[in-house]
This record gives structure tokens, C-alpha cells and sequence, in this order.
């Protein structure tokens, strides 16, 4: 008797079957699934070797995509077109740029994107193209290569060649008997000096010693000060409150003489014209009264009795 086989079991179970496999298929190959990935293309004016579909493309070293096609430019034979797919959403720029880079010994190249500054805007196709296009810069191994072939030009080398030789003669002149002289007797002094400092090694101690002490000393000295110093600013500032109190004393004393100036200035215009001329007058009279008194004093000293008698007649001459 035969077994029954349920087809529907079967049936499901091939279908699951080729389904994971064809997503299997797809997530290995990274698929053209346009609603994940945005294309690009590239134009490099360097060799490829070691690229290959389905390379990595990588931003600043993070997986973002996959080379799709490698193939030479038809407008350009010295340039490689490479179709790339990067996912969509990375930052690609107007300034990002697409360097080759080799892994380590293997010699497998990815395409490193670099750059994409955040002012930039994102990179657009422009009319013409159907895809955007990154720029493109030189591999490490490219700038190394123009980089020595630079250092091996024939002019380049031919200066290295005249400065070295230039270098030659200057060590030559440098090193001539004379100088060579005169450093042997340059040696022969630093010697002597030595050896004078080695002698007098007792009175540079001491002079050291004695330093020390000037130090201490004076570190002293300033401690010294450091704590004298408070008291003096102290009788300064107290000094100069007291001749700020004096000078506030002697603007309102100022003031006060102004004040009692100002009021006395109607009787002291009154004394200036009226009273000093009449006592001008009376001074003139009181020296006339003293200069009368004084002759009177004198008449008294020589005649006594003429105070009581009165003035005596003088005698008559002869023939009177």
C-alpha cells in the first residue's frame, strides 16, 4: 500500500524554499533594488588593478555601497568609469571625493569617499548625466609615485647634485688648518678655564656660601618689612585722614571769610573814601601838634620861667 503524499505540504514547503534562496541570492549580490541604494559614477584617471564588481565603497572607512561596473570611458580612453550604488541617504556631497585605496597586502582596492563638508549641497545629476558624478583624487601610491618622480627629475636631481656639493665645500672651508687652529685653541682655553675653576673651587664655595647667606638675609630683611609695613600704612593713612579733616576745616574757614568779606564790602568802600582821607587829615595835624608840643618841651628845658614869667625881651644892642 502507498503512502499519500500531502502536495499542499510539499508545494508550500518548495515555494519557502526558493524564496529564501532568491533573498539569499539578492542580499549577496546587493541588487539594483532602487528603493534602497542611489547610483553614482566616477572617472578615474589612475589604474584600477585590483578592483572589481562588487567591490566595497566606503565612506571615511564605513561600507555604504558597491562598485556595479567597471568599464573605460568611450569620450576618454585614459579614464575608468565606474557605476557605483551607495545607499540611500549617505551624505554625498558637491565636495565629497572618490580615492582608490589598496587593502593592506592583498592588493584588494575599495573606493574610499572622502570630504562633504555640512554646508555643502548634496550632489544632483546635472543635464546631460544620468547619474551624479563624484570627483575623483589620487591614491596614496599615485602621490607617492609623482612625489619621487618629482625628487628624480633631471633638474631636480641636478640641484640636489649642486647643493650637495655646495655643502661639500662649506664643510671644507669650515674644517680648513686655520679653523681647525683655532679650535684646537679654543679646547686648550676651556681647559685652562677648568682647571683655574678647579683651583679656586675652596673661594667659589664660600662666594656661593656667602650668597646663600645674602639670601637669607634678605628674605629676612623682607619678612622683617612684610610685617612693619601694615603699621606704617597704617600712621600714613591715619595722617592723611587728619590732613583731609584740616583741609575740609580750612575750605570752610575759606568759605566763611569769603562770606564775611562779602558782607562787610559796603563799609569797608564806605572807610576807604570817606574815613582814611580825614584820617590822613588828622594825621597831618597830629605831626604838626607834635612838632609845636616838641618846641614848647625844648623852650621849657632852656627856660624854665618863662612857663611862670613868660618870654623874656631880648637884650638891645648898641646904638638901640
Amino acid at each position: 500500500m502507498e503512502p499519500k503524499v500531502n502536495y499542499v505540504l510539499v508545494g508550500s514547503f518548495v515555494a519557502l524554499l526558493g524564496a529564501s534562496i532568491l533573498a539569499g541570492i539578492l542580499w549577496l549580490g546587493k541588487s539594483d533594488y532602487r528603493g534602497s541604494y542611489d547610483r553614482y559614477v566616477a572617472y578615474m584617471k589612475e589604474s584600477v588593478a585590483g578592483l572589481s564588481v562588487n567591490s566595497t565603497v566606503k565612506y571615511r572607512g564605513v561600507d555604504v555601497g558597491r562598485v556595479k561596473d567597471i568599464a573605460l570611458n568611450s569620450d576618454n580612453p585614459k579614464e575608468v568609469l565606474l557605476t557605483m550604488d551607495i545607499v540611500r541617504g549617505t551624505p554625498i556631497k558637491t565636495d565629497t571625493v572618490a580615492v582608490l585605496e589598496t587593502q593592506g597586502l592583498t592588493g584588494l582596492a575599495t573606493i574610499n569617499l572622502t570630504g562633504g563638508s555640512k554646508e555643502a549641497p548634496s550632489l544632483q545629476a546635472e543635464d546631460g548625466q544620468a547619474y551624479p558624478v563624484i570627483k575623483t583624487g589620487p591614491s596614496l601610491f599615485v602621490r607617492l609615485d609623482e612625489a619621487v618622480s618629482r625628487l628624480l627629475a633631471e633638474e631636480g636631481l641636478a640641484q640636489l647634485l649642486v647643493d650637495l656639493d655646495t655643502a661639500v665645500k662649506g664643510v671644507g672651508k669650515v674644517l680648513d688648518e686655520e679653523n681647525r687652529t683655532l679650535l684646537k685653541r679654543t679646547i686648550t682655553d676651556l681647559a685652562d678655564v677648568a682647571q683655574t675653576v678647579a683651583a679656586h673651587k675652596v673661594q667659589i664655595e664660600q662666594s656661593l656660601d656667602g650668597a646663600a647667606r645674602s639670601a637669607d638675609n634678605l628674605v629676612k630683611l623682607t619678612a622683617s618689612l612684610n610685617a612693619q609695613v601694615p603699621t606704617v600704612l597704617a600712621g600714613i593713612n591715619k595722617s592723611v585722614a587728619t590732613l583731609g579733616t584740616a583741609t575740609d576745616e580750612l575750605a570752610r574757614t575759606s568759605k566763611t571769610m569769603g562770606t564775611v568779606v562779602n558782607e562787610a564790602r559796603p563799609e569797608l568802600q564806605q572807610f576807604s573814601r570817606r574815613t582814611l582821607p580825614e584820617t590822613g587829615l588828622l594825621v597831618t595835624e597830629l605831626r604838626q601838634l607834635t612838632s609845636t608840643l616838641t618846641r614848647v618841651a625844648r623852650e621849657l628845658e632852656r627856660e624854665p620861667s618863662s612857663l611862670v614869667f613868660g618870654r623874656k625881651t631880648p637884650p638891645r644892642g648898641p646904638g638901640e
